[in-house]
């Protein structure tokens, strides 16, 4: 008996040449996305000199209107009904994350530019003390130790707090106390920041007949910070696997030790991240300065003290000063320095987060 051995069909197909099957329908070219770019580019700006559009915003948002229907379009004559609505759903997705991320990227841009003229040695080792609107010099000294020492203070007194109420609703939160205290954190979540400062005003300023001094504005700060430090510590606690936990039980190891020694270290990037997310939160923050810290040029070491400068008073300082409607260039300047200092600190605390969490994260090998 023998066996006649069946060729292929493709027999003659070279080896690079992919096969192809029925299954597969008709695809549009790889350059597709660019030609339906170009092409709604051409009639977007077509549209601007026809209608005399004056500003650039129709015309970027006309030409990614037209970006979105030509490739649908197209897709839905060539590649099928099926593939076009998912083509037309990831272009929607992509629209929406450039839709997000080219405001922020303008106004980074803009303050970079704007902010960086004023940058010297001396402008980050001296302070306003002395400096008139008029007269250039000046610095964000002042307005930097201030603003570390606040911020300082407010995170030591709002991360254990939030940490250790993240760790009760996971570990030991049942019941109604636990749901109260879930209802609380959100509604916390959502206070504007003045409800907060107005709180320790009405109650430390007001009730002891004290003046504004930093720490104030640390206390309502870290009111801001308690919320988010517990909704983001939760979810960091939650990823822990629940077999690590069940397995630290089962050597008759307490529950407390087991947190101590199995769930915290497993968490501990995330606790770091969410923590320092929870800093950069306020580090920004206004209103509750203007109430609580006041502003001075002069330095101040001592946050229980007097008023004492930050960097977003300082911007709000120096804007102020502007003589009538005529803008002054140096105080813009250094409004702009400031604000450009403060998106550094930020940037920096969110760096060394992913660094810190990195080097936290627990070793899988």
């Amino acid at each position: 008996m023998t066996t006649v051995a069946r060729q292929p069909a493709d027999r003659g197909r070279t080896a690079s040449a992919p096969a192809t099957s029925d299954l597969v329908g008709a695809r549009l070219p790889k350059w597709a996305p660019i030609a339906a770019g170009a092409a709604a580019v051409v009639l977007a700006f077509g549209l601007r000199a026809l209608l005399s559009w004056t500003g650039w915003y129709t015309t970027f948002f006309t030409a990614a209107l037209l970006f979105i229907l030509l490739l649908s379009g197209w897709s839905f004559a060539v590649e099928g009904q099926r593939r076009a609505k998912d083509r037309l759903a990831s272009t929607l997705i992509y629209a929406c994350f450039v839709a997000a991320i080219v405001p922020l990227v303008l106004i980074l841009s803009y303050i970079g530019v704007k902010g960086i003229s004023v940058f010297s040695p001396d402008f980050f080792l001296k302070s306003m003390n002395g400096v008139t609107s008029r007269q250039e010099g000046g610095g964000v000294y002042a307005a930097l130790v201030g603003t570390l020492e606040t911020v300082a203070i407010a995170a030591v007194i709002a991360l254990p707090i939030g940490v250790l109420t993240a760790i009760y609703l996971v570990e030991y939160g049942r019941g109604k106390f636990a749901k109260a205290v879930t209802f609380f954190v959100d509604v916390m979540t959502g206070v504007p920041s003045i409800v907060a400062g107005l709180f320790v005003y009405t109650f430390l300023l007001l009730g002891f007949g004290m003046r504004p001094f930093g720490a104030a504005g640390a206390l309502a700060l870290a009111i801001l910070m308690v919320p988010v430090t517990v909704r983001a510590s939760e979810e960091m606690l939650k990823l822990v696997p629940r077999d690590l936990r069940d397995a630290s039980y089962a050597l008759g190891v307490p529950k407390w030790r087991t947190i101590l020694k199995i769930v915290l270290p497993t968490a501990m990037s995330g606790l770091i991240t969410s923590a320092l997310l929870a800093i950069a939160r306020v580090a920004g923050e206004t209103a509750p300065l203007i109430l609580l810290v006041g502003y001075t040029q002069k330095i101040n070491f001592n946050p229980f003290s007097t008023d004492q400068a930050t960097l977003p008073m300082m911007i709000w300082d120096q804007l102020g000063k502007r003589a009538g409607t005529t803008s002054n260039d140096l105080t813009e300047a250094r409004a702009w320095g400031a604000a450009l200092t403060l998106v550094l600190i930020v940037l920096i605390l969110n760096v060394g987060a992913r660094l810190l969490a990195k080097l936290a994260a627990p070793k899988t090998r």
